[in-house]
């Protein structure tokens, strides 16, 4: 999905015709995994950032056409929405210092692409859902002009026969949107956690991931507010399912925490993909080998972990997964807390193999995940025992070890880990996700979403973890 595409209106006979390759390259793929990729790596880790652009009143502001012309060179890219960006990040190997390098890569470009909207009179923001938002600024006007975007518009429109696409969420307040666009699904804006192992483990990875989505979220929440109500700890979760919904008969949700673990490798999941209604027939002229259809046929499946297939620099074939459920922001510091607090945990969860889904069955998991979207760190979320505890607690007695024994079966320097993690800590001892800061300032301050965006993002420039930040 990343990159620009020729046309945008398509014909059955082009669907027809990239359903064959996509089944060619789907073959291929299962052949390739089982006979094994061969020249196995070392753990791998990388990221991408989703920000919000915000004007100097506070709101939104659509400008990322202006800033990418002003920042070409930096790794950036358009996201669907003109307020959005995305800020890509180099991957690397996880040992030694890595997690600091990810730190230092991160805070450059975060404070390069900074700059350049700062040149434009605006700002950056890192947070799941803008406060400040409102649902008119959501329109076809607000969309990025680029055809893949118009495209992916029309096709799930197209499958939805022009029923609008309804997001409906009761938390604290309840809200209820409706649209003819895909638009609100710029609502919500991510840090996704891309890891890369042997492909002999990677299914036990994605299970790993599966099975630390709930807690995940519950550590990270950072999205309570949307348009004016307080919702969900991570009103993302449900707000990003609903907002693609492409629906039609048999069509299996796009947005999915997934039917189940996997029972053997992440080909699989790319099986699995068969069965999805294909949104952009673009026909590539490109070897099999290359799999274009299958991975752009992949990326308009939005799981919340969600594998992948890459090439290493010598064009070696490489499968990841990309843990989708945590939030942007509130500050780097907290983006690398996050990004270590998965790789440690879905290391250590992986080493368990078979055993993971038996003692933490899926069902169990997907009820995690949404206990924790609701409540945050209050959540009741079971465990490996088959115990419930409070997110909180789960943490800090259980989780948070695991996480520390996971990166340091990686190879990670011990104190550098130590210090990415201590966010973490810090921030479960005082109860402080960016949700937790945010409700707590507009209990204090009352429900002025402009003004706790601007709080917001006074805090968030100072660089400083939100478990310090001041109500």
């Amino acid at each position: 999905m990343g990159e620009e595409i020729g046309r945008e209106v398509f014909t059955e006979a082009d669907r027809e015709a990239f359903r064959a390759r996509l089944a060619e390259e789907t073959a291929l793929l299962v052949a390739r995994c089982r006979a094994g990729l061969g020249g196995e790596a070392a753990a791998v880790g990388g990221w991408e950032l989703e920000a919000w652009l915000v004007d100097a009143a506070g709101r939104p502001a659509p400008v990322n056409e202006a800033l990418l012309a002003r920042a070409r060179g930096l790794p950036l890219c358009p996201e669907l929405a003109r307020f959005n960006l995305e800020l890509n990040g180099e991957a690397r190997p996880l040992r030694g210092r890595a997690l600091s390098a990810i730190a230092r890569d991160l805070d450059k470009t975060w404070r390069a692409a900074a700059e350049a909207a700062r040149e434009l009179g605006a700002r950056l923001a890192m947070i799941g859902t803008l406060p400040s938002a409102r649902p008119d600024d959501f329109g076809p006007q607000a969309m990025s002009p680029l055809r893949r975007y118009r495209a992916l518009n029309a096709e799930v429109m197209r499958l939805r026969r022009g029923r609008p696409v309804v997001v409906e969420i009761g938390g604290r307040e309840r809200l209820r949107c409706a649209r003819s666009d895909l638009m609100l699904e710029a609502a919500s804006t991510s840090f996704q956690i891309h890891l890369q192992v042997e492909a002999a483990r990677a299914g036990d990875l994605y299970n790993a991931a599966v099975a630390a989505s709930g807690p995940m979220v519950a550590a990270c929440a950072n999205a309570p507010f949307l348009f004016g109500r307080e919702l969900w700890a991570e009103t993302r979760i449900p707000l990003f399912e609903q907002a693609v919904a492409v629906g039609g008969p048999g069509s299996p949700d796009r947005v999915t925490l997934g039917a189940g673990y996997l029972e053997g490798g992440l080909e699989g999941l790319f099986q699995e993909n068969l069965r999805y209604p294909v949104l952009l027939p673009i026909l590539f002229d490109a070897p099999p080998e290359r799999f274009a259809h299958l991975r752009l046929h992949n990326g308009t499946i939005w799981r919340w972990n969600r594998p992948l297939v890459g090439f290493d620099a010598d064009g070696r074939l490489r499968l990841r997964v990309e843990h989708r459920v945590v939030p942007a922001g509130p500050t780097v510091a907290d983006a690398v807390a996050n990004a270590a607090l998965f790789f440690g945990l879905a290391h250590r969860l992986a080493a368990l193999g078979p055993e993971l889904a038996r003692r933490l069955p899926f069902a169990a998991a997907r009820a995690n995940l949404y206990a924790a979207a609701r409540h945050g760190l209050a959540a009741r979320l079971r465990w490996l025992d088959g115990r419930e505890r409070e997110a909180r607690a789960l943490w800090l007695e259980e989780l948070l070890p695991l996480a520390h024994e996971g990166l340091a079966r990686l190879g990670l320097d011990g104190a550098d880990a130590a210090a990415h993690l201590a966010v973490v800590e810090a921030r479960l001892q005082r109860r402080r996700t960016g949700a937790d800061w945010q409700r707590a300032w507009v209990a204090r301050h009352g429900a002025d979403m402009v003004r706790l965006t601007e709080a917001y993002l006074a805090r968030q420039d100072g660089g400083a973890p939100v478990c310090e930040w001041e109500v």
